[in-house]
């Protein structure tokens, strides 16, 4: 399959292009500067312009480009940032694949389960409504934005995804990125949803977030890289689709678990007053709970590798 992905040197994006190339598919990475490489095409979201030569031909698109949710302190600025960095990419590949003279036959649209704003210990899956805060309007109006693509009748899946759990990295920031991809940006940086509390715990300085009882819903690296291969590839698959692990669980829970693989002692909760003073807005979203269930992922059978959050941990830390 010929697929063209944007986002492809984010978390996610560096990680399927490889696997998709190793399976047999021919990939073009949509890159915002001049193409410098066979495989290279360039975009540019807001000027709203794309290479339609280099399109031709392709059968798929994977859209997961966007500005990182928690690399800044949330200004009036960077909150515009996030949205525009969305709801204008997705226009302008839409409007691209539209144009072209034989379509692609699916956009597969990075999404985040943000949509559902806070969950509490409610679980929910695609069939819940949107929730309500920044996050998830955000990713209504980015959601809203393929609605161009469906009428053209291109297969659209929404693919919501949680905390990607990968190895962590020490170009990391601060604390603050541990949520980057769970609440709306999936070509972020490379460390991964755990990625700096890891060598935090390994230094003994980081605890529980707050109370500890907000709900994460994470899946791994791998398993979300197979999820998009799936979708892909099963063509009766259209809407939003969790990508997230089968049993979402507490940040206490994740917490525990890091201890645990990790074996080293763990500092009492990081109290929400400094969350709050240290993320300014973002905190709502750090203290926040989200407990989503990957229904159309489980209906559809798809098999997840890492079923546990220790499992996923493990796996994270086996690839550091």
């Amino acid at each position: 399959m010929k697929i063209a992905i944007t986002g492809a040197s984010g978390l996610i994006g560096s990680a399927l292009v490889p696997h998709l190339r190793a399976r047999g598919d021919d990939v073009i990475r949509l890159v915002r500067r001049p193409a410098t490489a066979p495989d290279e095409a360039s975009w540019d979201p807001n000027a709203g312009t794309v290479d339609l030569d280099a399109l031709a031909g392709v059968e798929a698109v994977v859209h997961l480009a966007g500005a990182g949710v928690g690399n800044h302190r949330w200004s009036n600025d960077y909150k515009k940032l996030i949205l525009d960095s969305r709801v204008n990419g997705t226009h302008t590949i839409v409007r691209a694949m539209t144009e072209l003279d034989l379509p692609p036959r699916a956009l597969i649209a990075g999404s985040a389960i943000g949509w559902y704003g806070d969950t509490g210990d409610h679980a929910v899956d695609e069939s819940a409504p949107a929730g309500t805060g920044f996050l998830a309007d955000v990713v209504r109006a980015w959601e809203a934005a393929a609605e161009p693509a469906i009428a053209a009748s291109i297969r659209v899946v929404h693919a919501r995804t949680g905390l990607v759990v990968s190895a962590p990295d020490s170009t990391m920031g601060p604390l603050v990125s541990i949520l980057k991809v769970a609440v709306g940006g999936t070509s972020g940086g490379s460390g991964g949803a755990f990625g700096p509390l890891i060598p935090s715990v390994r230094l003994n300085l980081a605890g529980r977030l707050g109370p500890g009882t907000q709900y994460w819903s994470w899946i791994s690296l791998r398993d979300e890289v197979n999820a998009l291969t799936f979708l892909l590839d099963n063509g009766d698959i259209s809407g939003p689709v969790n990508l997230t692990g089968p049993t979402p669980v507490t940040n206490a829970e994740v917490a525990e678990a890091l201890k645990q693989e990790i074996g080293r002692a763990w500092l009492p909760p990081i109290p929400t007053f400094a969350i709050k003073a240290l993320l300014g807005e973002f905190s709502i979203e750090v203290l926040g709970s989200t407990r989503v269930l990957p229904s159309v992922l489980t209906e559809a059978g798809f098999f997840f590798q890492d079923t546990t959050v220790e499992s996923a941990i493990r796996t994270a830390l086996e690839g550091s």
